[in-house]
């Protein structure tokens, strides 16, 4: 019987650079938002650790870039197959492509289904899916190039801008929290310009970052193994820049120059434990409403007095991150690749 192989789909971040380049994209541009896919950067050091830890529980380990996948996935045996898609996209990231393929070709996979791959990156259709939920979502305007296509509501403590289809906070500046609409319809104008993006216009909410991490080491791990820390990166919101100073390649020469400072994390049940227990009550409502599972990451905003709001989630979160390495070190007492190894184990076994 064939050896049963994880396959691991991810999009290198030179090759997203080459093709937003050769679809005209200035140079400092096209950087910038391919940083979106430093994980992969980040990640392939590690193969040799990944299959290694696949090795010691009997399985075969395959990275794949996403532009050989299709040829890879269709030759795959259906049986003795997991794949797992590293990198999600559907506009300036293509990874969204890769559950389609495996489903395509009858594979089982890891993480949520294609159709979730596709919400996550529009930022405007997935507020209002969360909003129709009942979650508690900002309610969204949307602008393009300095024209409202839906106007945000009323907000006394202003408003936050953000790229509608950008992750990893491109397209964020420090002046991305604004007091006008009329500022909000310049930097639609300036995204527009740099990325060619709409942007989500909601209303500030107050609070402290908080990053919510799961990954199900078994298919019945529940909301009681997720990992909620509060993210101190030292200001009220992190940019652009504080992004890309943390990851992939840019990442590693911030460190080599000894200018690379980690975000703190802190968990949350230690000083609001009724704000944990909100967020868990939330993410369950994500798993059973929305489909999230077996790996995911979910974004709030936490108040004082434990109110809590839902910013996004992503379903290809940044596994090599700080974040994401310390939540399987805690969780799970487990390093990054051994338990990434032991989570295919156990769905292939299963």
């Amino acid at each position: 019987m064939p050896q049963p192989t994880l396959i691991l789909v991810y999009e290198p971040e030179k090759a997203c650079l080459a093709r937003l380049s050769a679809d005209g994209y200035p140079a400092d541009r096209a950087l910038e938002i391919s940083s979106y896919l430093a994980q992969s950067t980040d990640l392939a050091p590690e193969f040799n650790l990944l299959a290694a830890a696949c090795e010691k529980r009997g399985l075969a380990f395959k990275p794949v870039e996403l532009d050989d996948a299709a040829l890879v996935l269709a030759k795959a045996d259906p049986a003795t197959t997991l794949v797992w898609t590293l990198t999600d996209g559907i506009a300036y990231f293509r990874g969204g492509a890769s559950p389609a393929l495996a489903r395509l070709n009858g594979l089982r996979t890891i993480g949520a289904d294609d159709s979730l791959f596709a919400l996550c990156q529009d930022k405007f259709r997935c507020g209002a899916v969360l909003g129709a939920l009942g979650l508690p979502v900002p309610q969204a305007g949307l602008a393009r190039n300095g024209e409202w296509l839906v106007e945000p509501p009323a907000s006394a403590k202003g408003w936050f801008v953000k790229p509608n289809r950008l992750g990893a906070k491109i397209g964020i500046w420090a002046d991305s929290r604004i007091a006008d609409l009329g500022h909000a319809l310049e930097l639609s104008r300036r995204v527009f310009s740099h990325y060619r993006d709409d942007v989500v216009v909601q209303p500030y909410v107050a609070g402290r970052n908080v990053r919510a991490s799961f990954l199900g080491l078994k298919p019945e791990t529940g909301v009681e193994a997720l990992g909620i820390f509060f993210v101190d990166s030292g200001g009220d919101f992190q940019t652009m820049a504080d992004s890309m100073a943390l990851y992939g390649e840019t990442g590693q020469a911030a460190k080599d120059a000894g200018t690379y400072v980690e975000p703190e994390l802190e968990a949350v049940g230690a000083s609001q434990p009724a704000a944990d227990r909100r967020i868990r009550t939330i993410v369950q409502k994500l798993i059973s409403g929305l489909g999230l599972k077996d790996v995911f990451s979910v974004d709030f905003r936490v108040e004082a007095d434990d109110t809590v709001h839902l910013i996004e989630f992503e379903v290809c979160p940044g596994l090599p991150c700080f974040d994401f390495r310390d939540y399987c070190r805690r969780e799970w007492g487990m390093s990054l690749a051994d338990a990434m190894a032991q989570t295919a184990a156990s769905r292939l076994r299963s």
